[in-house]
């Protein structure tokens, strides 16, 4: 298994590599007043590693509230009907 990742780690490695080649112009991004000109391939990128971090952070904060929730359900005890 560790193969097959390290088979789509380089694919997706050298297709990067290939995007960045391809794409040396430089583009210009205007937010919030903002204007900057960079690469296009940077550009790319940056908007990659946000959209990772970002969805990393909400899967973890899912995954660490389902599991305390989780934890809180099986350590109190049911009220019983009497």
């Amino acid at each position: 298994m560790r193969r097959v990742y390290l088979v789509v780690i380089v694919i997706f490695v050298a297709a990067a590599l290939i995007f960045a080649v391809q794409n040396l112009e430089s583009v210009t991004v205007s937010f919030l007043g903002f204007n900057v000109s960079t690469r296009l391939a940077f550009l790319v990128f940056i908007i990659y590693a946000l959209g990772a971090i970002t969805g990393g952070s909400l899967f973890g904060l899912l995954r660490r509230s389902y599991t305390g929730s989780a934890l809180h359900v099986t350590s109190s005890p049911h009220p019983r009907a009497e």
